[in-house]
């Protein structure tokens, strides 16, 4: 028997348009998101269909989601929420239980909040409690500081930015906490549409920093809460 059919009923081809993985959330414990970009409104609004299949308690997030794109797939189900600033669509709109270690996303300038809302509303809606801290870039290292105790608290760190993309490094030498750094767009020409950002996360001279890709909040905070979910205390599994 197949992966997919052991899985039992649940959303699989859809003629021309896709083949939704009906069976990763048991697989991987996670189920399959949507990104927005790239997909007709049609297409969106028959895959909202199909996941409207989905087990119950199964979460459906898709990504990089327009006011036309949002509106649509929200006909399509019910009780959606759309955050417009992170661009990310969540059915049910209702945020889970929270379980396991907390997630702090951390973002240096303000211009970072639509990709650090993406990272921080993807682990809500993955079932992990949550912080968003914003403004604490490196201009101002009193800022960060300020917000170490939160910090030391988290099982794990999103650090989002753009510019020159050196808040991940600050952070990793202040905590213990592995620290996913995710590289913005924000920035001036020789910020190069965020590969400088990109480059100076990759060469950080503190250890325990991840690189997602650039703008890539929702992969951050999809890693952050499988790292979190990993602190789980055997009572809350």
């Amino acid at each position: 028997m197949s992966e997919r059919a052991a899985a039992g009923p649940g959303p699989g081809p859809l003629d021309g348009i896709a083949d939704l993985d009906a069976a990763r959330a048991d697989r991987r414990g996670i189920p399959e998101a949507v990104y927005g970009p790239g997909k007709s409104v049609g297409q969106l609004v028959a895959i909202a269909a199909a996941l409207r299949e989905r087990p119950a308690g199964q979460v459906a997030l898709f990504t990089r989601m327009d006011a036309r794109r949002a509106e649509a797939v929200a006909e399509a189900l019910p009780g959606a929420l759309w955050d417009e600033q992170a661009g990310l669509l969540a059915w049910p709109g209702e945020v889970p239980a929270a379980r396991g270690g907390l997630v702090v996303v951390a973002c240096a300038g303000t211009s970072d909040i639509p990709v650090a809302r993406e990272a921080w509303l993807t682990a809500r809606y993955l079932g992990c409690r949550a912080e968003l801290v914003v403004d604490v870039g490196v201009a101002g290292l009193h800022r960060v500081l300020a917000r170490r105790t939160l910090l030391e608290q988290a099982s794990v760190i999103v650090v989002v930015a753009g510019m020159d993309g050196a808040l991940p490094s600050v952070v990793a030498g202040l905590v213990a906490a592995p620290v996913i750094a995710v590289p913005t767009s924000v920035g001036y020409g020789a910020a190069f549409e965020g590969m400088t950002a990109l480059l100076a996360m990759l060469n950080a001279c503190a250890p325990g920093v991840a690189v997602v890709n650039i703008d890539n909040g929702y992969g951050a905070g999809h890693l952050a809460a499988q790292i979190a979910h990993a602190n789980l205390a055997p009572t809350d599994q």
